[in-house]
This record gives C-alpha cells, structure tokens and sequence, in this order.
C-alpha cells in the first residue's frame, strides 16, 4: 500500500456499521468507506450547503423545518453541478484500491452516497440556523 492509501485509511478511522461475511460489496463498501468520510467531512457539508443556499438567493432561514429539508434533498439529488462537488469530496479520499471498486459499482454507490448525505444534511437542520447567524 502506498503512502498517501496508508495516511486515508488512518485519517478516516475504523469502520462505522457492521461488516459481516454476509454483507454485499456495496454495504461493506458503505460501512467501511463512505460513512467514515461522511463523518469526517461534515462540517464541510455543511459549509458547502449553506454557501450553496447563499448563492442561489435561497431565504433559507425564513423556511420551515419541513421546506428546509425538500430543499436540502432537491439541492442534493437535482443540482447535478452541486452533486458532483458533494461527490468530489466524498471521491477524493478515497484510497486507488477504493476508488477501483467505486468504478465498478458507481451508480449504486453514487445512489448510497447521496441518500447517506442528504440524512446527515436534513439531520442536523438545526445546525443550519445557528451557522448562518
């Protein structure tokens, strides 16, 4: 393993969920993988999300909780140029031997992504106020 799949994989932590004998590639590939970076990105998120809000002259903050997060989720699976920053962070750590099985299984993984991060996103809304004051 090189030097750089050595530090990510230290960097990101252990796996978050269980991996069994049982689990498909694309749940082990969940646990192990994308959730850690998940987790460690999420201020990022975050960040990325109210800077897109910003941006698109949403009034985010004047919205309900219920509005706040159809916009998350809208933002997240129908923006494809902010979808493809969202993934860009996610991708970016991941090791070559991660990336190869994220080539061969990109469409699935992509949807496990995307639906992990709009969660996070709409989980933490109220994070979301306090922020932007």
């Amino acid at each position: 393993m090189n030097t750089r799949d050595t530090f990510l994989n230290d960097f990101r932590g252990q796996a978050i969920g269980s991996v069994t004998k049982q689990s498909t590639t694309e749940e082990s590939f969940q646990n192990e993988v994308l959730r850690p970076i998940l987790k460690l990105q999420n201020d990022l998120f975050i960040a990325s999300f109210l800077n897109y809000a910003s941006k698109n002259k949403t009034d985010f903050q004047t919205y309900t909780i219920e509005k706040k997060m159809a916009t998350m989720e809208n933002a997240v699976q129908k923006d494809t140029k902010f979808r493809n920053v969202l993934k860009g962070m996610v991708i970016g750590l991941f090791t070559t031997a991660e990336y190869d099985i994220y080539a061969k299984n990109a469409s699935n993984i992509n949807k496990r992504m995307m639906s992990m991060l709009v969660e996070r996103l709409k989980s933490q809304v109220q994070l979301f106020e306090t922020k932007s004051k």
